[in-house]
């Protein structure tokens, strides 16, 4: 069942049990993914509605940080809420130990030696861990290992 298909369905689960919170967001995702498809004009497969929840997320914790400490707290409770339903459709996390695990054995298979290489490294990296990662935190943990 593709990323999609799972969206649509749980769309009708939340219709069933009048569940507006978690309906709505799933619209909204759903809403997302055909916006994209048509900006790009092809049809997403898995990878790439990973890559568009992905940015939902990232965008409703930057709004949620505002949120704090601007003091509102109400709006910062529901773009939680918000987030928490986009998780349920993303891969697990990966663990330090997978992503170290990885980044090794990227440098090693791109022989890189200095920061000139980090391309090819985040290149093999960002289709593997996509969804499954910060990639801005697995740049800086690339460019430390690229300078030792």
């Amino acid at each position: 069942m593709s990323l999609l298909d799972k969206l649509k369905d749980e769309m009708k689960v939340a219709m069933r049990a009048k569940d507006k919170d978690r309906l709505g967001v799933i619209r909204m995702a759903i809403s997302a993914v055909k916006q994209a498809e048509i900006d790009n004009k092809t049809e997403l497969d898995d990878n790439g509605i990973i890559g568009v929840l992905t940015k939902m997320v990232k965008q409703r914790k930057e709004s949620m940080t505002m949120y704090l400490d601007g003091g509102r707290d109400e709006l910062a409770a529901k773009e939680a809420a918000e987030v928490k339903a986009l998780e349920d459709f993303l891969p697990q996390p990966l663990t330090d130990e997978e992503i170290e695990s990885m980044i090794s054995d990227a440098i090693a298979q791109s022989g890189a030696a200095s920061m000139a290489d980090m391309g090819k490294v985040m290149g093999l990296l960002k289709p593997a861990m996509q969804g499954k990662a910060d990639l801005g935190a697995v740049s800086g943990k690339v460019r430390a290992a690229l300078n030792n």
